[in-house]
């Protein structure tokens, strides 16, 4: 009877898998079928490379919004990963044990905030900020989307590298000490190094949730689909084009926007590539 159990779970736990695989290769499937012809039709150099996009004139060049999703996504991370690290390093370092759950549920509930309440955040709050502080533009612009998708980003990084923090063995900072290093010497210089790989990958997954965004950037970003001319003037991200225009597309103009998927959709498979190679290198180092 016990093996028979083993046996229907085990069919169960696969039929999960080949579903989850099933999802993904439709997904892929789905993108690269409506997308490709549009590329094709419209001209793969034409479509990645060109800097107009004007449905109504049968024009489609994405640059912009590739140029406008990598700039936000910069600025995220040189704002959100210092702050990410620092807090993790905190956490699992210096923390006292009074306050780290209320920490540690703090970092949490970021993480399950909805991305449109996160927009609205950015809207009622930011957007005005950044006016007031600079005098310039009407606020939604390239350096209020970073800021926003920074804070978004916290929580990722902050848990993954935590967790890399914790799993170094404590041998290592004993033996540090033992040597004579201090304490901030030897988390800095011992403990986090040899966390790197996890913390890597922790920076690795907040860029994939920063790249990947559209509600919060939507409502932040201004949407304006020129080349980016300066952190202060307005972007339109690869994400925000589809959902700003699918609802109208039709023909070339909802092919070309699913092409647009493509696009990305090639920027989360590099992404999730280097985040397996990382884990593979960390697991031959162990």
């Amino acid at each position: 009877m016990k093996k028979h159990k083993e046996q229907i779970m085990q069919a169960v736990f696969f039929l999960a898998a080949c579903a989850s695989i099933l999802a993904v290769a439709l997904i892929c499937l789905f993108l690269f079928v409506n997308g490709i012809p549009a590329m094709k039709e419209i001209g793969l150099f034409k479509f990645l490379l060109g800097t107009r996009w004007k449905p109504g004139n049968n024009i489609y060049g994405i640059l912009p919004m590739i140029m406008g999703s990598i700039y936000v996504t910069a600025g995220a991370i040189i704002i959100g990963v210092p702050i990410g690290i620092l807090t993790s390093v905190f956490m699992a370092e210096y923390c006292p044990k009074k306050i780290y759950p209320f920490l540690k549920s703090a970092t949490e509930l970021l993480a399950g905030i909805p991305s449109v309440v996160y927009g609205f955040f950015g809207l009622v709050v930011l957007v005005p900020f950044v006016r007031e502080l600079f005098q310039k533009g009407n606020g939604s612009s390239m350096l209020t989307a970073a800021v926003l998708l920074g804070i978004m980003i916290l929580p990722t990084i902050i848990g993954v590298s935590e967790s890399a923090l914790r799993a170094v063995p404590r041998s290592y900072y004993e033996g540090s000490l033992a040597l004579g290093a201090t304490h901030e010497r030897s988390i800095f210089m011992v403990m986090l190094p040899a966390a790197k790989s996890g913390v890597i990958a922790g920076v690795v997954l907040g860029v994939g949730r920063a790249i990947g965004e559209t509600m919060a950037v939507v409502m932040v970003a201004g949407n304006q689909a020129r080349m980016p001319a300066g952190i202060l003037r307005g972007v339109r991200t690869m994400t925000s084009n589809i959902v700003l225009e699918m609802g109208y597309a039709a023909d070339l103009h909802r092919e070309a926007l699913i092409a647009t998927g493509v696009v990305l959709f090639v920027f989360i498979l590099i992404i999730n590539f280097c985040v397996a190679l990382l884990n593979k290198g960390d697991g031959s180092h162990a």
